[in-house]
């Protein structure tokens, strides 16, 4: 049976694959006579200029194929998968696994635990490197599979053994000192637990990632997330006010260290620490060029200095008299309140804001990204939306406009008789709301 190789669904027209009679259901076994494993291994291998490419057709028949390129140039196939083939699965059994506090009966692909490096240097998954070896990462070296984006949590190794649940984890200082050692940068983070490694762990953790600067580029400090569906799980409880400043003026600190030591300040809080903390968000320059901002790091400051940048040129008065509905989450009504409150300064507008509580993941779940098309059915049926709704994007699946329970905007919009805009920002919010032009 084969192992390997990856199978063709689509040629390009023009291209060398279509020029060689490849075909969909075609299979490339080997470059240069290395086995093709997955689509790194023909990037890699397709970058020569000189080709031998062993094909497996769909029929049974092998080729050798002699093929002579530019080395920019691609052999213009597109493969099942992505290419990508079986994905790594996760090893561990973390005590604050989100995965593992999520409600039934939602679609498959939610449950799975992907703890694949090939997704992190292509999508920038966060990775935890306990179901690696040796072999994948001398590949990742190889390869030079730069930047990754690994979850740390702490560096001390009895601790991440407890709080991942795998006898293996202990090993990250050595696996991290391996990949800087051969120039592999990584983006790194740290899902806090209060009383199990913030305070002391955390100063420890800050320290032995900054002593592999430059390789590792950032470490974000992250709250973790607890939902209403927790059963049987490890007792564990959200971040208080105060332990939140504690937090925060923790990360100030080493920011400043690092400030001082090697011009950048490599640490950062996340958002969520901030608004807990009742504590201003810093200005941009404290972000370093706002490396995390997919882990919530900074989005409300770029958020803010938009709407700075805005509302400057907002007119006085609308043409015709307009009713809207904003929608968010608890985390950042807050953030969103001025915003709305300087817009109703506009003559012959009105804006409602509607700031929902979670009742698919709980009560503990404040941050709008997780709220779900059931929430805004619950929280907005029977309410006077105006001409329109509008909803951060961040609800919504990546490229899709389907929310974590699967109910689509088209629905959404159905029972709740009003027309539905997706909105990126403050400057797309003002600009479908026609007050830009």
């Amino acid at each position: 049976m084969r192992d390997h190789g990856l199978i063709i669904t689509a040629v390009e027209e023009d291209s060398i694959a279509g020029e060689l009679e490849l075909e969909p259901g075609d299979v490339i076994l080997k470059i240069n006579d290395q086995e093709i494993e997955d689509v790194l291994d023909y990037r890699y291998l397709i970058a020569e200029e000189n080709l031998q490419v062993l094909v497996q057709k769909h029929y049974g028949e092998h080729w050798l194929l002699e093929i002579e390129k530019d080395p920019d140039e691609n052999l213009g196939v597109t493969f099942r998968d992505g290419g990508w083939g079986h994905t790594r699965r996760c090893a561990n059994n973390c005590i604050f696994c989100f995965v593992d506090q999520m409600p039934g009966e939602m679609r498959s692909t939610l449950y799975v635990k992907d703890d694949d490096y090939r997704l992190s240097f292509a999508q920038g998954n966060f990775i935890t490197l306990t179901n690696m070896g040796q072999a994948a990462l001398e590949r990742i070296v190889a390869m030079r599979l730069s930047p990754l984006y690994i979850s740390v949590h702490t560096t001390n190794p009895e601790l991440r053994r407890r709080i991942m649940g795998n006898p293996g984890a202990g090993r990250i200082m050595e696996q991290l000192r391996y990949l800087a050692d051969n120039g592999i940068e990584m983006h790194t983070q740290a899902v806090l637990c209060p009383g199990v490694n913030d305070g002391a762990e955390l100063t420890r953790t800050v320290s032995d990632l900054g002593a592999l600067w430059p390789a590792v580029r950032s470490l974000a400090v992250v709250p973790v997330g607890l939902t209403a569906h927790r059963r049987g799980l490890h007792h564990l409880r959200p971040f208080n006010g105060d332990e939140a400043r504690a937090v925060v003026e923790e990360v100030h600190r080493r920011q400043n260290d690092f400030l001082a030591q090697i011009q950048y300040p490599l640490v950062f809080a996340s958002d969520e620490f901030y608004l807990l903390a009742g504590y201003p968000v810093p200005p941009a320059e404290k972000y370093g060029g706002f490396p995390q901002t997919e882990n919530g790091v900074g989005l409300l400051r770029l958020f803010m200095d938009e709407w700075d940048r805005v509302r400057r040129h907002l007119p006085v008065r609308v043409a015709h008299p307009a009713r809207y509905s904003v929608v968010t989450g608890r985390l950042a009504g807050p953030v969103l309140a001025p915003v709305v409150e300087k817009l109703n300064r506009i003559s012959d507008l009105a804006i409602m804001l509607h700031v929902l509580k979670n009742n698919f993941f709980g009560n503990t779940v404040t941050v709008a990204g997780l709220l779900t098309g059931r929430d805004l059915l619950d929280g907005l049926t029977g309410r006077d939306l105006g001409d329109r709704l509008f909803i951060p994007s961040v609800m919504l699946r990546e490229g899709q406009e389907v929310f974590l329970d699967d109910i689509t905007v088209d629905e959404l919009s159905r029972r709740l008789h009003v027309p539905i805009t997706m909105v990126n920002g403050p400057e797309d919010l003002v600009r479908e709301l026609g007050l830009l032009t």
